[in-house]
């Protein structure tokens, strides 16, 4: 909607086009045509154009890149420490607090049909989850990086690299280890 708004079109142009069928509504203040095939994955569309300053993280990230098997039930995002979150009534979203390294390390940004959506990478899901393993389970954990191991485009390197950033090396480094 703010980027109607900001092209010229009224709020009242924009509830005409969603009343004939042109446009129908994604999300609060998120429309689209109704003649465009169907979004790839709506929740993150939606998390990534209501939320910018969010980065796709956790288990939302490990299915994102498939390397688990768990169905997310929510989108969780990673904010800076202190920073407000918008509340969506659709997708349900868990927000988590990271400090200023660990929220800058590791942002890709991929295109979603045609919105910017910023998801950490791989590596870096994966020290993540380590450190919010007691939330998400260590089963979940462990899937992931058997199946980071697994898909071959491995750089373990990397992955204690950010496990150093978000402070769980120690904690990291015999399960690395094993799986090698």
């Amino acid at each position: 909607m703010s980027e109607a708004l900001r092209h010229g079109m009224s709020r009242s142009q924009l509830y005409g086009l969603r009343d004939r069928g042109v446009i129908e509504m994604v999300s609060r203040g998120v429309y689209r045509l109704t003649d465009l095939p169907e979004i790839s994955d709506p929740d993150l569309v939606v998390v990534g154009l209501r939320i910018p300053n969010g980065v796709v993280c956790l288990v939302s990230a490990l299915s994102f890149h498939g390397l688990t098997t768990e169905i997310p039930h929510q989108v969780s995002i990673a904010v800076r420490r202190g920073s407000r979150v918008p509340s969506l009534q659709h997708p349900p979203v868990q927000a988590h607090s990271f400090g200023d390294e660990a929220h800058a390390a590791g942002i890709e940004v991929h295109r979603i049909d045609g919105a910017s959506v910023r998801i950490y990478c791989a590596e870096k899901t994966l020290a993540d989850c380590f450190k919010f393993r007691n939330r998400i389970g260590m089963d979940v954990v462990q899937e992931a990086l058997r199946s980071y191991r697994i898909r071959g485009r491995t750089d373990f390197e990397s992955v204690m690299r950010y496990a150093k950033v978000c402070r769980v090396d120690r904690v990291m480094r015999p399960y690395v280890e094993a799986i090698l």
